[in-house]
């Protein structure tokens, strides 16, 4: 289905929700964890109707919901289709069922609470250099492009936040002053190093391995593949 341009989301009136990013958020204000699983589960079953369904985010006294259609379309101007992560018509219908759902519950929305991150990188070569954060995020290679025409990486499951590459000229390897940590599951840390190492990145830092082990792109941008091993069982 078609891609949605910001000016049909407008006209959509979504008062309870706003568009970041990608997709459609919303924050449902909900007093007790009971409620918030009476709340999803009445959600769960409108989206078993539309064929569609958000993400889903519990905490203490809110509900955050995502919508977005991993297969919407957009024309360019020559006409070719390409297969983005965006707003499309089933992504508003469901919105606004929701919205009924939470009149029907009593649970008040709050849509200026809503926020998404996503990160930045500039860089000559992205094709060259995406491959390593592919691996070092998600340890999925198809994570280059998921949902995008460019070599922005997305994680399918939402565990981490995209990144996405900015154009520069080549330039000389500036002094790195922000740090993006990975954690993972300490049995998974060998496979994702050697992962981000086959897909051209360089181990610059094991001395605190397998707690922390820095990891640089082509570009020698930065990241560190960490390990709570305080907490993991010992052989």
């Amino acid at each position: 289905m078609d891609m949605l341009m910001g000016e049909q989301i407008a006209e959509a009136n979504l008062t309870d929700w706003r568009k970041l990013a990608q997709g459609l958020h919303a924050r449902y204000l909900v007093d007790d964890f009971g409620n918030s699983a009476r709340f999803i589960a009445a959600v769960g079953e409108a989206g078993d109707e539309l064929g569609h369904h958000p993400s889903v985010s519990i905490g203490n006294g809110y509900v955050d919901l995502k919508l977005v259609s991993d297969d919407a379309i957009y024309r360019d101007d020559e006409g070719t289709d390409h297969v983005l992560q965006w707003v499309a018509q089933q992504d508003v219908d469901l919105a606004r069922r929701i919205t009924e759902i939470a009149a029907t519950h009593k649970i008040d929305a709050d849509p200026a609470s809503v926020s998404h991150i996503e990160l930045g990188l500039d860089t000559a070569r992205s094709a060259t250099i995406a491959p390593v954060w592919a691996a070092l995020l998600t340890g999925n290679a198809e994570a280059q492009g998921h949902g995008s025409p460019s070599d922005e990486i997305r994680d399918a499951t939402g565990r981490v936040p995209n990144l996405w590459f900015g154009d520069a000229d080549e330039h000389e390897t500036p002094r790195q002053r922000v740090h993006i940590e990975v954690y993972v599951a300490p049995e998974v840390a060998e496979e994702r190093i050697a992962a981000a190492v086959a897909a051209g990145g360089t181990v610059v830092d094991d001395s605190n391995a397998p707690s922390l082990t820095v990891i640089a792109d082509q570009d020698g941008n930065m990241g560190i593949l960490c390990v709570d091993v305080s907490a993991a069982k010992k052989d």
